[in-house]
């Protein structure tokens, strides 16, 4: 029999009739992370509209990458084109990715950045497009004066709840039997259709 009463969703897509359902928690996402199960865990309170809605921050990146096909001397250049130059700041400590160069980062220009090779008296690599780079750190001196606040803007996401369902039925004979290793088939049999939902 299709079901004809009141629904969540029956006043529109936009669920004006519900509660904005907003966590109170900022989470920061890492790509290092597995995101969903492991974050989520058992939710700390039910759900409370089909709808939830969260806010997330992010960190500052820390990596970028060599743009630049002709280098007139891979060992020597100090002038770096870089997919996205305003990731950097003077004083950064920048590693080559796959090398043991450490750059210093004295000038950042639109698209590319102006450094100090072999820093540290590291050893000066060939410098390749798409070379990745990792900023260590921002080295600054002693009475230096601070410079402009660096920040991301929180952003809003949402997601819809989903019912998820797996049926389990046992006989009443087989629940009463004694089975190899199991000592209640039911209970066996929810913690089996368990796992196939959580996979």
């Amino acid at each position: 029999m299709t079901f004809t009463g009141k629904t969540t969703y029956g006043a529109g897509a936009d669920l004006p009739e519900l509660v904005e359902d907003v966590s109170d928690i900022i989470g920061i996402v890492s790509p290092h992370e597995t995101p969903l199960l492991d974050h989520l865990g058992d939710a700390a309170r039910a759900a409370q509209s089909t709808r939830h809605e969260w806010i997330e921050d992010a960190l500052l990146p820390n990596t970028d990458a060599i743009d630049d096909a002709d280098f007139s001397d891979p060992f020597s250049d100090t002038v770096i084109p870089v997919l996205n130059a305003s990731s950097f700041r003077t004083g950064d400590i920048v590693r080559v990715d796959g090398t043991t160069e450490v750059l210093l980062v004295t000038q950042v220009g639109a698209s590319s950045v102006t450094v100090v090779r072999a820093y540290g008296g590291t050893t000066p690599a060939s410098l390749e497009t798409g070379f990745g780079l990792t900023i260590l750190a921002n080295a600054k001196l002693e009475g230096a004066e601070a410079e402009a606040a660096r920040f991301t803007d929180r952003v809003r996401r949402s997601n819809f709840t989903q019912i998820f369902a797996s049926t389990v039925e046992v006989s009443g004979s087989m629940q009463a039997a004694r089975a190899h290793g199991v000592r209640d088939e039911l209970d066996y049999q929810k913690q089996e259709r368990m796992r196939e939902l959580l996979r």
